[in-house]
């Protein structure tokens, strides 16, 4: 016997679908090539059912990325707390390279949605305030395995945690011109020299 879904759960269940769809579709055509029809289509709905649960494909495209900041910070916390010191450092810079190279698509439909939000300040404002939660939670992350190994970085962690950032995404770009490009051994010798005793 089938259980029948109530109203919340069905609701619940086409919001999952729709999300999945878009992330194929901005996969797959980038930010600016998806649109809400597509993603209607890939998800089995109207557009109708996706309007329900997002007022826009911007709106859609925040969804999927706060809910991959959220992700990133389960697996960043439960690196940091089964690492500490230099090891714990490593350990989470390794992490973020490995997920750029698993996810370079999605790194690079983040790219192209950064340069929109930066022309579009309402967009650019809610993007910067979801950036700062992931730059929020990477700073914990490092300032946990730092401390417990007796360092720290020799920058306000915050700024540590945005120079992370930035080495991230300029290795995707850099990547893209030369797959061979920053060898992973040279990212974390960077990173060594950045932290020092307390």
């Amino acid at each position: 016997m089938t259980t029948r879904l109530t109203r919340a759960e069905q609701v619940e269940r086409n919001r999952e679908l729709v999300l999945v769809a878009a992330r194929r579709i901005f996969l797959e055509r980038g930010y600016g090539g998806a649109n809400l029809d597509a993603i209607a289509h890939e998800a089995g709905f109207s557009k109708g059912v996706v309007y329900s649960q997002f007022a826009s494909k911007a709106d859609l495209f925040l969804a999927l990325l706060e809910r991959r900041i959220s992700d990133r910070a389960a697996e960043n916390a439960r690196v940091a707390a089964a690492h500490a010191g230099l090891d714990g450092l490593l350990a989470l810079l390794r992490t973020n390279v490995r997920r750029t190279e698993e996810g370079a698509g999605w790194l690079r439909l983040l790219v192209e949605f950064r340069v929109l939000a930066a022309r579009d300040p309402g967009l650019g404002r809610r993007y910067a305030d979801l950036h700062a939660r992931a730059l929020g939670h990477f700073t914990e992350a490092v300032g946990s395995v730092l401390a417990r190994g007796g360092l720290a970085p020799v920058y306000p962690p915050r700024v540590f945690a945005e120079l992370i950032f930035a080495v991230d995404a300029g290795l995707l770009l850099e990547r893209a011109a030369d797959p061979a490009a920053l060898p992973v051994r040279y990212l974390e010798d960077l990173a060594a020299r950045l932290v020092e005793p307390i």
